[in-house]
């Protein structure tokens, strides 16, 4: 298969591409620099040149709480350019898969969301996702695959689970919210069944993340935990924490379709995370059961 991965040298895109050349595919990697996916005409020119018979969408604005101030331009990279991805590879006969966010849902259900739950986002990051996700289905109908996963790790970009290794070797006793709950997924078992979505064509809505969920206070404990460092926890409330952007009370994500692909408990992809700190490309498709 001929991939073409946007925002590649993101933290998931890097492993996206990665999976893909483990998985024996042809990959064309294209980052920021390489392709402003808000000009249509450069997205086209890209898609005719690297002719692929799928594109994995992972440029994205996720800058949660920037959005609130600048959500015209996080619309702009969330929205408009996720759907300019789409009509250029739809009309190339290629196959798109589009990355988006539990962040659609308001945070208020009482269980895992399923792919046929209602959306209603908080903030504006959620809104301009939510926009790509509607760009990308009246772009491509029938030619894409739209994936909402959650709270994302990895070792190509900053991310929870690294702020917290660091912290722990700065301080002694920390405060994390623990009334926010949802699934840690590793990009690295994520960036595997991305590539499994494209090589099968698995259209319509899809839900992968770290199976499970948990609390970021939880996640937290389990970090220090698996690192050993002995850090004093105290559990923390969101109102208190000043960040701008509301954020869903509850996000943990299922799956309602047989054949999306399921990753590993979140667990097992902490564990593999920090078993390899270098690379992510020490970790392989082992990370997904299809």
């Amino acid at each position: 298969m001929r991939l073409l991965v946007t925002g590649a040298a993101g933290m998931l895109g890097h492993d996206v591409v990665a999976a893909a050349v483990r998985a024996g595919h042809h990959v064309t990697p294209l980052s920021r620099g390489d392709l402003d996916v808000r000009d249509f005409a450069a997205v086209r020119a890209a898609v005719i040149t690297a002719s692929p018979d799928a594109v994995v969408n992972c440029a994205a604005w996720t800058d949660v709480d920037g959005a609130e101030a600048q959500e015209a331009v996080a619309a702009a990279v969330n929205g408009d350019a996720a759907g300019h991805v789409a009509a250029a590879a739809a009309a190339a006969g290629a196959f798109t898969v589009q990355v988006s966010t539990d962040y659609v849902f308001d945070g208020t259900a009482g269980e895992p969301y399923a792919e046929s739950a209602s959306t209603a986002p908080l903030g504006a990051y959620g809104r301009t996702k939510l926009a790509g996700e509607l760009a990308v289905a009246a772009a491509a109908p029938g030619r894409h695959a739209i994936v909402r996963t959650s709270w994302l790790f990895g070792h190509h970009g900053a991310n929870f689970v690294a702020t917290m290794l660091r912290l722990a070797r700065e301080r002694d006793e920390l405060t994390v919210v623990d009334d926010q709950v949802g699934c840690p997924t590793f990009t690295g078992h994520l960036a595997a069944a991305l590539v499994v979505i494209a090589e099968r064509r698995l259209t319509g809505i899809r839900h992968v993340a770290g199976a499970g969920s948990c609390s970021w206070y939880d996640l937290a404990a389990a970090v220090f935990a698996a690192a050993g460092a002995e850090v004093a926890l105290t559990r923390g409330a969101t109102g208190d924490s000043g960040r701008p952007a509301p954020r869903p009370a509850f996000s943990a994500l299922r799956s309602e379709r047989p054949d999306t692909p399921a990753l590993m408990p979140w667990q097992d992809g902490l564990r593999a995370y920090l078993e390899a700190p270098v690379s992510a490309d020490a970790v392989g498709p082992k990370g997904v059961t299809a």
